[in-house]
């Protein structure tokens, strides 16, 4: 009875329907997330009567045949890269990206990754690194003697020095987009990398036509809607509870088949 088999493949595919939202919901609270969801194809057909196959000599062809499908699989897990809300932190070293674009950042074996978490801090020699240490690039230092830091749209770091007037430009943060953002490889700790798929990044300054602009003191929450994943996983519950009855409703009837005399 190919219902079994077919009810199988979609309790595996509501499974992992529920571990998408499940990532969805434990980062709703991280800085940048952009939230997945996944896409399911039906596969292939059994053909018992093939549509259009001639039906009699005289020319006539079968209008709708027979196809039994069997089943379903997931086509992909895709990113909703949705803005989200700007929340403001009084931190002078925290950006938030209001637009398209990441942040480039350097990692310990020389690769660049790419992230939209602008909680950065400054490290023993003064320069600007993510939490765990990675310099951003182009690398930006802030003088010890600096008492006043700050960051313009156009992603523009200036510093008020000790016994200075005039603020002093220190450097810039680039802004990176990519042909195809959903693309890019995610390896964990707010960051992405450069795929084949996400096509090479396109390098420019924050605020120009089709990048987004710098906003300090803020940064950007997770775009994750807490109604709007608690109602789709009840919804993939149900799927998963059919698909688990329609199994249970086969068996019944091959032990109907079995017991007849």
């Amino acid at each position: 009875m190919k219902a079994l088999s077919t009810a199988a493949t979609g309790m595996l595919a509501q499974q992992l329907n529920i571990e998408v939202i499940s990532n969805n919901i434990a980062n709703m609270n991280t800085t940048g997330f952009k939230r997945q969801r996944a896409e399911f194809q039906d596969l292939l057909y059994q053909n018992i009567e093939r549509v259009g196959a001639s039906s009699s000599d005289a020319g006539t062809t079968v209008p709708s045949g027979i196809q039994v499908g069997v089943g379903v699989r997931a086509a992909g897990v895709y990113r909703i890269t949705d803005q989200g809300s700007l929340s403001s932190t009084g931190n002078q070293y925290d950006v938030a990206i209001n637009g398209r674009g990441f942040f480039q950042i350097q990692l310990p074996d020389g690769q660049s990754a790419y992230t939209r978490a602008g909680s950065f801090q400054v490290d023993q020699d003064g320069r600007l690194v993510t939490p765990e240490g990675y310099p951003v690039q182009p690398q930006i230092v802030i003088p010890q003697d600096a008492v006043d830091v700050s960051i313009n749209e156009q992603g523009v770091v200036s510093v008020k020095q000790d016994g200075q007037t005039n603020p002093a430009d220190i450097g810039t943060f680039d802004m990176v987009t990519f042909p195809n953002e959903v693309g890019l490889e995610a390896i964990g700790g707010n960051m992405y990398l450069e795929s084949q798929a996400s096509g090479a990044p396109n390098v420019s300054q924050a605020g120009l036509p089709g990048f987004g602009k710098i906003v300090q003191g803020f940064l950007e929450q997770s775009n994750v809607n807490a109604v709007g994943e608690i109602t789709s996983m009840i919804s993939a519950q149900r799927a998963y509870e059919l698909n688990s009855k329609v199994i249970q409703t086969s068996d019944e009837m091959l032990q109907a088949a079995n017991n007849l005399r």
